[in-house]
């Protein structure tokens, strides 16, 4: 009897089985997008709290930073944003601004605050390149991947703590969370955040109708650009997965979860007139600081000549020879 019950189990194991290639989970699929909690997990923040905190971050970026206030390139910049935040499982609005730097990355924070260096859009060959680095970071806001990495930090510090002398975890976590100042380092991600937010923001790109293979194109030129100058992209993206890794992931990613469309956006007129303007900016503003750092030949006060002192006292200006008596 035991062994017929067994079998009658099995069958029942296998009936309920998803068929092969069948995935239950809704984060690999993008048609769920805005259907599921993608940043579900152990998180000691509330959202009105975590928007807080990244406003007054997003403020000391601000005061250390220079921000671009070329309304032409903030503009086209933000809109290409929030058309991937539309598509995208974010719970708080996302404020988008431009920073002025060479450095090619883009920095999320907690609550919707998202910075792109002008370096990314210097780098980008398409729009759809853009877009894809800034899926990705929006994909950390989505998943809320800055307060759950700080959450889990305070319970590795909680685990050293005796608990007989705090009454239990949740008294402990109740008591501290609310007082708890955060550093900046907390936004570097684990290598698995990276990683979940490259799979979001593929899907977010796609949602958006951008070709999902300008997110491994941008990877590809920054894995050369890597071989031409070692170590001036690796430090930008030291808590991302390798390139090498990330690059066949993405590959892998796409073949799995992104059924091909007929077409797909990938550039834009506006984005070439948006780079070019900033490039010129970017020129014009490098010779200007080349100029002011020229060399240049200054004469003491009170160097010049008796002669200089008498044409400026008569005002006359001749330059004839003249014969002194001793």
């Amino acid at each position: 009897m035991a062994r017929y019950g067994l079998k009658f189990a099995l069958i029942g194991l296998i009936a309920l089985a998803p068929p092969a290639g069948f995935s239950r989970d809704k984060k690999n699929d993008p048609d769920e997008i805005g259907n599921r909690d993608v940043g579900k997990g152990v998180n000691f923040y509330s959202l009105p709290r975590e928007i807080a905190l990244g406003r007054e971050m997003a403020k000391d970026i601000e005061r250390q930073s220079r921000l671009i206030d070329d309304p032409a390139i903030t503009e086209y910049v933000n809109r290409v944003g929030q058309n991937l935040v539309r598509n995208s499982d974010c719970q708080v609005p996302v404020t988008i601004k431009v920073l002025d730097s060479d450095d090619v990355n883009a920095i999320s924070l907690p609550g919707g605050f998202l910075f792109v260096n002008t370096g990314v859009l210097l780098q980008a060959q398409t729009e759809a390149e853009l877009a894809g680095v800034m899926a990705h970071e929006i994909a950390h806001i989505a998943a809320r991947h800055g307060t759950r990495q700080a959450s889990r930090a305070q319970l590795a510090n909680y685990a050293s703590i005796p608990l007989i002398f705090m009454g239990g975890w949740a008294g402990y976590a109740i008591r501290q969370v609310a007082n708890i100042a955060i550093p900046m380092g907390f936004l570097r991600f684990s290598r698995g955040f990276e990683s979940e937010a490259d799979m979001l923001g593929l899907q977010y790109l796609y949602k958006s109708s951008y070709d999902p293979t300008a997110f491994v194109d941008f990877f590809e030129r920054i894995e050369t650009l890597e071989k031409h100058k070692p170590g001036t992209i690796a430090k930008v993206f030291s808590t991302h997965p390798p390139t090498k890794d990330r690059i066949k992931n993405s590959q892998k990613n796409i073949a799995r979860d992104l059924k091909t469309k007929p077409e797909y956006v990938v550039n834009t007129s506006e984005f070439e007139d948006v780079k070019a303007r900033y490039m010129a900016m970017h020129d014009r503003r490098a010779l200007e600081n080349w100029d002011a750092l020229r060399p240049r030949l200054k004469k003491r006060p009170g160097s010049g000549s008796v002669d200089d002192s008498i044409q400026t006292a008569t005002g006359k200006n001749d330059d004839r020879p003249t014969l002194k008596r001793p």
